[in-house]
């Protein structure tokens, strides 16, 4: 999740281990910003996952990307591991590895999400902890704006993808950002296959959805919940106009290692 206000990469680091100790309780599997088309997507899910549905339209928009049946796959920026168990479960890869700095994050993933091929690794997205050449397909989700050095996780991607294997990736940056974002795209050693705004597509699930990602609410005492709901709010509608005004801009791609 991207917040609206302007937050240290060291303070979000920090703010992620204690979220998933407060959050552990209310099963918040995923903390990613809600996806929804127009028309509507309609993905068939299973009753258990419905609740969480404009989160996980997110996550399969960005996988399906490439045919991952079969395949070896890594997901770099787990999370709390909801769209790791959602992939691993419908798109049938051989087998699924989700990392994360957060280490208490992996900890509740590797309680939580019991899928067969499902594996969770507490790493560095900038220094990958895999062989050379080690999967078929990288995903990652609304997480590299964390990193210090982007274009060494680009390298560190194409450095663990066999040839011909794909990059499938969602996240979004400030207005001011984006030329330094897509410069270091551009000189990745991966090919892009394609590139689409989804500000739009965002929004939509914005507007679909009031379920509150910030950590205040889900553990604040009971007689301050309902204010804590309130801020939730205010930063759902900050990053929504801020997406409608252009201060933010939300991407998707596709790339491939030649």
């Amino acid at each position: 999740m991207v917040y609206s206000a302007p937050v240290s990469r060291l303070a979000q680091h920090a703010w992620y281990p204690i979220s998933t100790r407060l959050m552990a309780r209310d099963e918040l599997v995923f903390m990613n910003w809600a996806y929804e088309e127009d028309p509507p997507m309609a993905l068939p899910l299973e009753p258990a996952d419905e609740h969480n549905r404009f989160y996980i339209q997110l996550y399969s928009r960005v996988a399906t990307q490439a045919d991952l049946t079969g395949k070896r796959v890594l997901e770099v920026g787990c999370g709390h591991g909801g769209g790791a168990s959602y992939l691993a479960r419908t798109l049938r890869p051989a087998s699924y590895t989700g990392l994360d700095l957060n280490s208490a994050g992996i900890d509740f993933c590797r309680n939580r999400h019991k899928v067969p091929g499902l594996e969770f690794v507490q790493g560095n997205a900038e220094d990958l902890p895999f062989g050379a050449e080690s999967f078929d397909a990288v995903i990652n989700v609304e997480s590299s704006h964390l990193y210090a050095r982007f274009p060494r996780f680009l390298a560190e991607v194409a450095r663990v993808l066999r040839p011909g294997g794909h990059f499938l990736y969602t996240d979004v940056r400030k207005r001011d950002l984006v030329a330094e974002w897509e410069a270091a795209l551009e000189e990745a050693p991966l090919r892009r296959l394609s590139q689409q705004a989804i500000d739009a597509e965002v929004m939509r699930g914005l507007e679909k959805t009031q379920r509150m990602m910030g950590l205040v609410s889900h553990r604040a005492p009971l007689m301050l919940r309902g204010i804590a709901r309130r801020i939730d709010r205010m930063q759902t509608s900050t990053f929504y106009h801020a997406l409608r005004s252009g201060d933010y801009s939300y991407r998707l791609y596709s790339f491939v290692k030649d």
